[in-house]
C-alpha cells in the first residue's frame, strides 16, 4: 500500500487532472458470490458515466479511456478477487496506481478532478503494523502483524553457555558455567541466566524498535516480570504498548492472532482518544486548534491545519465534504486522521465530526 506520505504526493500531482478513482469490495467468501464485485464494478461505472453525459459531455470519451484501463487491469480475475478490497486511480492516458488491499473497501467510482482519498485514509488506519513480542526469560517469539495477515519474524533464545543469542527456530539447552571462586554452581548458573537475559531484553527491545518504526504498536506477552521489565525499558514507544497477560510464549499461531486482533482493536481506539484529546486541548487552551465544519474549513483555506481529525459517520453522511476536507490537508502537507467508536462519538458531539489542530493562530 502507499504510505501516508505517497498517497499525498498523489494527490497533489493528479488534483488538476480528470481521474478515474475506483474502490472494489472484494471480501466475499460465498461461492454464489464470487463475481459480486464485478456486478458492483459495473453498475457503478454506468451509473458514473452517466453522471458525466449529463454534466460535461465533452468528458465522456477521457472517461472511457481511463474505464478501460481499469477493466484491462482487472481483467485477469475471473472469481474472487485476491484480497479483501483493490483500489485503482486511472486517466485517461494513464493507469496511476493499482493494488488489492487486505482490508475491506466500499464500492466507490467516481470521476473528478483529482483521486477520491478519503476511503485510502481509512485503509492506511487499518493497515498499521502490530508487532508482537512472546518472552520468558529464556526466549523470545516475535511477530508482526499487519492487513489481517500474522507472521512470525523472530525466535530468539538466550545461550547460557556462552552469554550469547541465537536466532533459532529452537531452544538451545541451557547449562551453567563455572563461577567467581567461592560461589556455588547454583549462584553461577543464576548469575549466568541474569545475565542472558539481559542480553535478551536488549536484543528484543532492538527487534521490536526496528519492526514498529515511528508508528507501530507493541503487543507483549509472557512472564510477567520479564513483561514488566521491557515495558519499562521501552521508553521510546510509550502510549504504543500493551501486556496482555493472558499470552504466553508457547501458545499456538491461531491463539496468537486471536489475542493480538484484540490488542490491535484496543490500541488503535486508545491512540485515537489521545489524539482527539490533543486537539480538543488546542481548541479549548490556546487556540490552536478548531471544532466544527465552518472553522476548520476556513483552517484548511488557509493552510493552517497540522493535523485533521474527522469521524467515519461524518465520513459516511457526506463523503465529498471529507475527501475535499482530505484533499485541502494534503495540499499543505497536514496529517489526517480517520475516528471510530466511541471516539468518533465525542467528535461527533464537540466538534460536528470534525477538527483540527493548528500550526498558528490568527
Amino acid at each position: 500500500m502507499l504510505t501516508r506520505t505517497q498517497l499525498g504526493d498523489l494527490y497533489k500531482k493528479l488534483r488538476d487532472t480528470n481521474v478515474l478513482s475506483v474502490y472494489i469490495d472484494g471480501d466475499q467468501t460465498n461461492p454464489a458470490d464470487r463475481r459480486a464485485w464485478h456486478t458492483a464494478l459495473e453498475h457503478g461505472l454506468s451509473e458514473e458515466r452517466r453522471r458525466v453525459a449529463e454534466l460535461d459531455p465533452a468528458g465522456l470519451d477521457a472517461f472511457d479511456a481511463a474505464s478501460r484501463r481499469i477493466a484491462d487491469e482487472l481483467a485477469g480475475h475471473k472469481a474472487f478477487l485476491p484480497d479483501r478490497g483493490w483500489i485503482g486511480f486511472a486517466t485517461d492516458d494513464e493507469l496511476c496506481y493499482a493494488e488489492g488491499v487486505s482490508v475491506p473497501m466500499p464500492n466507490l467510482v467516481r470521476w473528478e478532478f483529482g483521486i477520491r482519498a478519503a476511503p485510502y485514509v481509512r485503509a492506511l488506519k487499518q493497515s498499521r503494523v502490530v508487532v508482537v513480542a512472546l518472552v520468558d526469560r529464556r526466549k523470545a517469539r516475535i511477530f508482526t502483524y499487519k492487513g489481517g495477515t500474522l507472521t512470525e519474524c523472530a525466535d530468539l533464545v538466550a545461550d547460557l553457555d556462552h552469554g550469547e543469542l541465537h536466532e533459532s527456530a529452537s531452544s538451545h539447552r541451557a547449562a551453567t558455567e563455572t563461577g567467581s571462586r567461592g560461589e556455588t554452581g547454583t549462584d553461577a548458573g543464576q548469575r549466568a541466566l541474569e545475565v542472558s537475559t539481559a542480553r535478551l531484553n536488549t536484543r528484543i527491545l532492538e527487534t521490536v524498535h526496528d519492526l514498529a518504526g515511528r508508528d507501530g504498536f507493541v503487543v507483549f506477552g509472557g512472564t510477567s516480570d520479564v513483561v514488566a521489565g521491557l515495558v519499562r525499558q521501552a521508553g521510546a514507544l510509550s502510549g504504543r504498548v500493551t501486556e496482555r497477560a493472558s499470552m504466553h510464549v508457547d501458545m499456538s499461531d491461531a491463539e496468537v492472532l486471536v489475542h493480538t486482533e484484540e490488542a490491535a482493536s484496543q490500541l488503535s481506539l486508545s491512540a485515537q482518544g489521545m489524539i482527539l484529546d490533543n486537539v480538543l486541548e488546542a481548541a479549548r487552551a490556546n487556540g490552536r486548534g478548531c471544532l466544527g465544519v465552518d472553522d476548520t474549513t476556513e483552517a484548511l483555506r488557509d493552510g493552517r491545519v497540522d493535523l485533521l481529525v474527522v469521524s467515519r459517520a461524518l465520513r459516511q453522511r457526506d463523503m465529498d465534504l471529507v475527501d475535499h476536507m482530505i484533499g485541502a490537508a494534503f495540499d499543505h502537507g497536514a496529517a489526517v486522521e480517520e475516528l471510530g467508536a466511541d471516539v468518533a462519538n465525542r467528535l461527533d458531539a464537540e466538534g460536528e465530526g470534525v477538527a483540527a489542530r493548528l500550526r498558528y493562530t490568527v
